[in-house]
């Protein structure tokens, strides 16, 4: 379908049509020039969203991997008591989702559907419609999408994305979904040649707003991150973190969780959950025995950084790193992961350098 163009007069009505038959979540502010994805209840709550906003504090990944999430209710040691709560969910619109965390999405589908798949985020993840919005200019100075390949959204990884044109919406449709959104709504009209113009004036002006940050091009980096392996940065770094996990709560590309038992009172039955978890927290690799293989936090900080540059694109085939900058910005010792990628490649071109040479 092409694109279509939606009159701003009727974006409230279009939101009061999605809350018919699904819960929607949209970016509303939170005050002090914060902004967080919060469920619209009612019509007045169509008034409180800001499709013009910055950044969210936390991502729209809360939606999918929940902070807290039952796995299973066991009664008694029969294990066959045990059953699994992979719930029904009811259908959700992710409203007003900027094209980083459409990537950051993305790269979690990938993730979960690895074998063996993740019943409880896929259940969630059918139930989801992603409706993006552009971003004509970066949040702040910390930033780097155009390095992360993340100022597009990714090619079917949503359902409609919108380009707020002034008086307009220009409407992109990504998937078969999208369409029947639109054709149930009834307030679209086929985009223009007047539309299409201001579409591609509107990606001038983005394109000259991002620019690259990073001394080279990513898909180097995982070789860089593999040649920095035993570099001092790590070590530096490390001495100004606290070890909170900040970091990774933030980001929209951590998937990381713990899972535990809580019983009930009479110590029989109970349920199994599994809650977000932080690669940066000292107790994160304690096994079995008490043996604690990343005891060093030079080694969870180099650990973390592997993840996002190396690890995840090697499971997933997309890089772990949207570049939306969030952990650099809520890091209470300001450390940068953008800084950290630009100091590798001096360090790591030396390295490379010297072994050719050898």
């Amino acid at each position: 379908m092409l694109p279509q163009t939606l009159p701003k007069g009727k974006f409230r009505e279009f939101v009061a049509f999605l809350m018919r038959d699904s819960r929607v979540m949209a970016p509303v502010d939170r005050g002090s020039g914060h902004f967080a994805f919060a469920e619209l209840t009612s019509r007045e709550d169509i008034a409180h969203v800001r499709m013009d906003y910055d950044i969210t504090i936390l991502p729209p990944k809360k939606y999918l991997l929940p902070m807290y999430e039952t796995l299973l209710e066991f009664d008694g040691p029969d294990p066959h008591s045990a059953k699994m709560d992979v719930m029904t969910v009811r259908s959700t619109v992710l409203l007003g989702v900027h094209p980083y965390d459409l990537h950051a999405i993305a790269t979690a589908d990938a993730f979960y559907a690895k074998d063996p798949a993740d019943p409880y985020y896929l259940s969630k993840r059918a139930a989801v419609r992603l409706i993006g919005v552009n971003v004509q200019a970066p949040a702040n100075d910390l930033q780097f999408q155009a390095d992360m390949g993340t100022l597009e959204p990714p090619e079917g990884g949503f359902d409609l994305f919108l380009t707020d044109l002034g008086d307009r919406y220009f409407v992109e449709i990504g998937s078969d979904t999208g369409i029947k959104l639109l054709s149930a709504a009834g307030l679209t009209a086929p985009a223009g040649p007047e539309d299409h113009k201001a579409k591609q004036a509107y990606d001038k002006v983005k394109a000259a707003n991002f620019h690259k940050k990073l001394p080279y091009d990513t898909r180097y980096l995982p070789e860089l991150l593999e040649a920095s392996y035993d570099s001092l940065l790590w070590e530096a770094i490390s001495r100004r973190c606290f070890s909170c996990g900040t970091c990774t709560n933030v980001c929209p590309t951590c998937f990381c969780f713990d899972v535990q038992d809580k019983l009930n009172i009479d110590a029989a039955g109970g349920v199994r959950r599994r809650q977000w978890d932080s690669c940066q927290l000292q107790g994160f690799a304690i096994v079995a025995g008490g043996e604690n293989f990343r005891a060093n936090l030079a080694n969870r900080t180099r650990h973390r950084m592997f993840r996002k540059g190396k690890y995840i694109l090697e499971r997933t085939g997309r890089l772990g790193c949207v570049g939306c900058g969030r952990c650099i910005r809520h890091c209470v010792a300001s450390i940068s992961i953008l800084e950290a990628f630009q100091q590798i490649a001096g360090e790591a071109a030396e390295i490379l350098h010297d072994e050719g040479r050898k």
